[in-house]
């Protein structure tokens, strides 16, 4: 196999990542949507810690994403 194609196939599998953390913020939010919805008076207090599973599902899609990026423009 060439660099350039195992370069490309690494990257390929690097933005995998980014598509499951769309499924991670999906989940996010799905979870606390069924939480509000059972416990309408939690909900309030319960909003942080949505936000925060939601940048931390982000930061992972995020953080496969430059992986991808680097491997394609810069190895």
């Amino acid at each position: 196999m060439e660099a350039d194609s195992i370069k490309l196939l690494g990257a390929g599998l690097a933005a995998i990542g980014a598509g499951l953390a769309a499924l991670g913020v999906g989940n996010v939010f799905a979870a606390f949507l069924e939480g509000a919805l059972r416990n309408p008076g939690a909900a309030a207090g319960q909003q942080g810690n949505m936000f925060i599973g939601f940048a931390a599902a982000e930061l992972l899609g995020l953080l496969a994403f430059v992986v991808a990026v680097l491997l394609i423009f810069v190895a």
